[in-house]
């Protein structure tokens, strides 16, 4: 049972930092798609006073 222990030991820390990295990343993608979305409404607000340079 001790080895049982020992393998949750070294598995839980990289289990841990792959968590964070995983909720870090998600963070991330969240916050570009919220970016991409809020300029997309600003180009999209500009569009119509935009004068054609033809």
């Amino acid at each position: 049972m001790s080895t049982f222990w020992a393998i949750i030991a070294g598995l839980v820390p990289s289990i841990g930092v792959g968590l964070l990295f995983w909720l870090a990343m998600r963070k991330i993608m969240h916050a570009d798609r919220n970016e991409r979305e809020a300029l997309d409404r600003l180009d999209e607000s500009a569009r119509p006073g935009m004068i054609d340079a033809k």
